[in-house]
């Protein structure tokens, strides 16, 4: 919820702008009547251009497809690609992370089972808790 805040300026407008309807009304009935018929035929124009505005651009806002069902128009292809664009390289980068980190984790394994077998002791050695035990005390 927005709250407007007026400044002393607009408030010193709204009170000007009554006090000249007010005005404006109370003379309206001094008006000769020719005037009056004339600025009635004025109002009414302008409403009817007003609604014929609004009916038009309506019309233009709605696009008839084939089959009778209308569809509103939407934005260019070039804008629609512009909105879908970054979502699609999020995703692509995304997954080049991944790709990245696994194939980083495949070559680390690799890594370890290589110095595992090229070593002297034998595999089996390594899951040996007494081996684990020898590896602590040997460390200074």
């Amino acid at each position: 919820m927005t709250q407007t805040s007026f400044t002393d300026a607009d408030v010193l407008r709204a009170r000007f702008a009554a006090r000249i309807a007010a005005s404006l009304t109370e003379r309206a009935d001094e008006l000769p009547h020719d005037l009056t018929e004339r600025l009635r035929v004025a109002r009414e124009q302008a409403l009817s251009r007003a609604r014929a505005a609004r009916r038009e651009f309506a019309a233009e806002s709605v696009v008839s497809v084939a089959g009778g069902a209308a569809a509103r128009s939407g934005p260019p292809w070039w804008q629609r690609l512009a909105i879908v664009l970054p979502l699609v390289m999020l995703v692509a980068g995304l997954v080049l992370i991944r790709e990245h980190d696994l194939r980083e984790q495949i070559m680390a394994a690799a890594d370890i089972d290589s110095v595992l077998l090229a070593d002297d002791l034998p595999p089996d050695a390594y899951s040996d808790p007494g081996f684990a035990e020898f590896l602590k005390t040997q460390q200074p």
